[in-house]
């Protein structure tokens, strides 16, 4: 039939991609949380439409797959931000002003923790643990560890993170 007849939207790229992995997990046993990673990977983040297309393709009810999501901190329901801020909150981080580096990221950039700027530049996150407690306080942004950090200078540090 001509495409031009059809009265269906053509498909994103995203969800060409989402297909992909559908069809390589079909009917396979312990599929739910490899295509929830893979479906992340796609879009970001897991939008709700996602999850129902996931859930209807593997035959999953949606409330299972909403437990495992909202379980694991590994996946999110939410857009997130190009850059990832994770202040250390952890015992070695607290003691040496961790509390104060988290207070400057939030002036910085105007959003509290657990939240993701509204242009998508950046989201926030405090952590118990970056494992560098040598550099406390500590603060990662995406791959990158700076540590010894005084709330002085967190802002022009996460000004190079466009």
């Amino acid at each position: 039939m001509c495409q031009c007849a059809s009265d269906a939207e053509p498909k994103t790229k995203e969800a060409v991609e989402l297909d992909k992995v559908l069809a390589k997990y079909a009917g396979k046993k312990g599929a739910l949380i490899p295509v929830l990673q893979a479906a992340q990977d796609i879009y970001g983040y897991l939008p709700a439409e996602v999850l129902k297309e996931i859930s209807a393709q593997l035959k999953i009810p949606l409330s299972k797959i909403y437990g495992v999501v909202t379980f694991y901190a590994q996946f999110h329901l939410n857009p997130r931000g190009r850059n990832i801020i994770r202040v250390c909150l952890g015992t070695a981080c607290h003691v040496r002003g961790g509390a104060k580096i988290s207070e400057a990221v939030t002036k910085a950039v105007g959003i509290k923790d657990g939240e993701t700027t509204e242009d998508l530049r950046y989201t926030f996150e405090s952590v118990a643990c970056l494992g560098a407690c040598g550099l406390a306080p500590v603060m990662m942004v995406n791959d990158d560890t700076h540590g010894r950090l005084t709330p002085d200078i967190v802002a022009d540090l996460l000004e190079r993170y466009k």
